[in-house]
């Protein structure tokens, strides 16, 4: 039975929904980045088939994706969403119990799918108690879950390497950690929801209003998912930084945590799509500064920048976008966001193989990251396009 919503506090409901989503994505998902070099180091783990893993990962979220703008029952959304919890811890740990790929793949894959339940299925139920209860739907304190998952599983790796736990003990330890999140993500689960009457009509985006923001959500996803999966690598690749990527990924975290109340800031003062252009723009500059700084006494500073200007501006550019979809799409918030979520997945998914390819083929992340900050300009001239188009 669920329990009552009038037994719940709205500071336990955000609390274990940030938990959620450190369990959910930030051990489920993000604690693949800072193993990566130690599972290609130690478990022989190709750069090509690291990219294959990640891009598996991603499918499984764009499956939960389907699923969520599929089903219509709360009670539904609600048990999907609980089930998802033990499965991350479950999933994290099964990592390290196998030297197999294709086991390897199972458990992205369904970590993929336990990021959507925690992402969207989470964000929702949330979004809908906090409504009910009469409070402000503060989901920018939600999305902390995801800065904090980037900040645990940054720390996590760099304990564990100093104890010199080897890459299986290390993906086990995260399942250990996640039990500390796995309690209050459970106790202070919003509960079922009550049947939610249709939407009213109301108006809706232009066709081409929407074409143009599913190209830039895809050409966000791109530069998300690179970042993602290749930070601690890139950076890691340098020989004088050595040991150094766990820094940059934990400095991802500690940018993205505040980042979602920094750019609601800016947005009131340049509107949604102004800002959603500013995170672009820094986010290639990010991008750029590992291929542009060349000699020792750059690279560190242009690597550690990089991860820095990423953290602060991805989670920006997700919360922003779905924000400003939500609202142009009244009678169906839900089913616009699922749309766009798509499109941000199909870019989580070709991206991290054909970037796998890459690096294999040159021996450099070089042409990679010039790719993608072509595709990040794409995005920001659709959003130039969705600007016109909302005069």
């Amino acid at each position: 039975m669920p329990e009552p919503e009038s037994r719940l506090q709205a500071w336990q409901v955000l609390l274990g929904g940030i938990c959620a989503l450190v369990l959910t994505i930030g051990l489920a998902r993000f604690a693949y980045t800072p193993l990566l070099p130690q599972m290609h180091a130690q478990a022989g783990l190709g750069v090509a088939d690291g990219g294959l893993l990640a891009a598996i990962n991603y499918a499984g979220y764009m499956s939960g994706a389907l699923l969520a703008a599929w089903i219509e029952s709360p009670a539904w959304r609600q048990r999907l969403y609980v089930w998802a919890l033990p499965l991350a811890l479950l999933i994290t740990a099964w990592m390290g119990w196998s030297t197999s790929f294709a086991a390897w793949a199972l458990s992205r894959y369904v970590g993929g799918l336990c990021g959507a339940a925690g992402m969207l299925l989470g964000s929702g139920l949330v979004q809908g108690w906090l409504m009910r209860s009469g409070r402000r739907p503060e989901l920018g304190i939600y999305f902390i879950g995801l800065g904090l998952g980037i900040v645990v599983s940054a720390l996590g790796a760099m304990g564990m390497t100093r104890l010199d736990l080897d890459w299986a003990a290390q993906w086990q330890g995260f399942a250990l950690l996640g039990l500390a999140f796995l309690i209050p993500a459970w106790v202070w689960r919003p509960p079922v929801p009550p049947p939610v009457a249709k939407a009213a009509v109301g108006s809706a985006p232009s066709r081409r209003w929407m074409a143009l923001m599913l190209v830039a959500y895809f050409c966000a996803g791109w530069g998300f998912v690179i970042n993602a999966t290749f930070t601690v690598a890139i950076v890691e690749g340098q020989p004088l930084l050595a040991g150094q990527g766990p820094w940059a990924w934990l400095l991802v975290g500690l940018a993205s945590t505040p980042a979602v109340f920094v750019w609601d800031r800016i947005a009131r003062r340049t509107g949604d799509v102004g800002a959603l252009l500013i995170a672009f723009g820094l986010q290639i500059v990010g991008v750029l500064l590992p291929v542009l700084a060349r000699g020792p006494e750059w690279a560190l500073m242009a690597a550690l920048a990089g991860a820095l200007l990423y953290g602060a501006t991805f989670i920006g550019i997700v919360s922003l976008t779905l924000a400003l979809v939500g609202r142009r799409s009244p009678a169906n918030p839900g089913k616009a966001m699922a749309r766009l979520t798509l499109s941000y997945g199909v870019a989580q998914v070709s991206a991290p193989a054909l970037t796998g390819r890459m690096v294999e083929a040159s021996g450099s992340f070089d042409a990679a990251l010039w790719l993608t900050a072509a595709v990040l300009v794409a995005g920001m001239l659709a959003l130039v396009g969705v600007q016109l188009e909302s005069r």
